[in-house]
């Protein structure tokens, strides 16, 4: 009885060694979580119940429980080397099994697809041109690297000062865009024609009473007529009248005699040989009279030209974007992260991944942020759960373990000889 008890110890003490030994290899593995031992003794026991002098028949492992204790992140920089802060798991995919892991070293196959380095690709929601998901089903992660549509300009926003005490401008003298004593001011941006093509766009600004200022606009040195104007459209008609109050502030805006109180005012269809009419709503609701020097604060529109593929961006929320030359991003997908109502369950399947079990509980797909879920920290990785010092510890206590019932062995060998000989 005691040979075997013994030998339940040493094959213990030996499965004890066995899990540090894994933990400490896997100290330095992206994603590793340690595994502990579970030990339970053995005692017999049958239908008619344990007598009370029954002594037990040793240990034996009941179980490996996982730890899934969060560990700390190195930063890599990289776009793609990605780390779950929460409880959740990265969903991967060969096609046919699906796989989890807390290891999120990825990166771009020769298809634009998002995978490990077994190939296994990166699962995530697909979305629309908005970032709003259009599936509750996740899919395979794939990177496009087509080229960003242009977009003409709509609108544009004048954000600036001009001088209380610039001088009226002598009604003799006409307006000219060459003669910059036709004028006081002029601001200058670039916008944009429907194939992506760049124009200058020129607004004049000439000083005509007190508080009351004519705006002029140009784009490639041609007139812009206000959409309201019905005439011929020489420089010196085609303009609008900026109206300001005691205050310095912008009251009224004349559009050929139509007073428009919101400061955003309508200029008629520009034309552009073999491209869509160019229409442009000036924001001028910023627009001050203060004592100063013409000063101009933010001047902004939203056309942009055509833009190839630069890099990539993920952000706290899982939304993947890719970045275009001409400033633009497009959201190409959401991560997926999926938490199991008892992870401890999970059954590892290598190369740190883990597969669903019936004890695990069927995964829950959500998006990062979600409760439970965590979010993703991009340029990062996981590094393994291991206590290094914890499991020095541990390999001393399993050694002793070990050396203390080999000695049990011994002894139990030297009474059975003393026994053996006794004559």
């Amino acid at each position: 009885m005691a040979f075997e008890t013994a030998l339940s110890g040493l094959n213990a003490a030996s499965s004890d060694l066995d899990i540090v030994g894994n933990n400490i290899a896997n100290s330095n593995t992206a994603g590793f979580k340690s595994s502990r031992g579970e030990f339970a003794d053995i005692f017999a026991v049958s239908n008619l119940g344990v007598a009370g002098n029954a002594i037990g028949q040793g240990v034996a492992l009941s179980d490996v429980n996982q730890e899934f204790a969060q560990g700390q992140f190195e930063f890599t920089g990289s776009t793609l080397d990605m780390a779950v802060n929460g409880d959740g798991f990265f969903q991967l995919s060969d096609g046919q099994v699906d796989v989890y892991t807390r290891a999120g070293a990825f990166k771009m196959d020769r298809q634009g697809y998002i995978v490990n380095s077994s190939g296994k690709v990166l699962q995530g929601f697909p979305v629309d041109q908005n970032g709003d998901i259009t599936s509750s089903t996740p899919e395979d992660l794939q990177i496009s690297f087509g080229v960003s549509n242009p977009q003409a300009t709509t609108s544009v926003e004048i954000d600036a000062n001009i001088d209380a005490s610039e001088p009226i401008i002598n009604p003799a003298i006409v307006f000219d865009t060459a003669d910059p004593s036709s004028y006081n001011h002029s601001t200058s941006t670039t916008v944009f024609d429907s194939q992506g093509e760049s124009h200058q766009l020129t607004t004049y600004y000439r000083k005509n009473a007190q508080n009351t200022w004519n705006t002029y606009t140009y784009v490639d040195n041609t007139v812009v007529p206000p959409e309201n104007y019905t005439g011929v459209a020489p420089a010196t008609n085609t303009f609008m009248t900026l109206n300001f109050d005691e205050f310095g502030n912008l009251d009224t805006v004349d559009d050929n005699g139509t007073t428009i109180n919101n400061g955003l005012l309508d200029y008629g269809a520009f034309a552009i040989a073999g491209k869509e009419d160019l229409e442009i709503i000036i924001d001028y609701s910023d627009m001050t009279q203060y004592g100063g020097d013409f000063s101009v604060n933010a001047l902004s529109q939203d056309g942009f030209s055509t833009g190839e593929f630069t890099n990539l961006d993920v952000d706290a929320e899982g939304n993947i974007f890719a970045r275009f030359s001409n400033g633009q991003a497009s959201t190409l997908g959401k991560i997926t992260v999926v938490t199991f109502p008892s992870p401890g369950n999970l059954k590892q399947a290598g190369d740190t991944t883990w597969q669903e079990t019936f004890a695990s509980g069927l995964p829950i797909a959500k998006v990062p942020g979600d409760s439970g879920a965590g979010s993703i920290e991009s340029g990062a990785l996981e590094q393994s759960n291991v206590n290094l010092t914890e499991q020095l510890v541990k390999m001393i206590t399993a050694q002793r373990n070990f050396q203390a019932n080999a000695q049990m062995i011994s002894t139990s060998d030297q009474v059975t000889q003393t026994i053996i000989n006794i004559r």
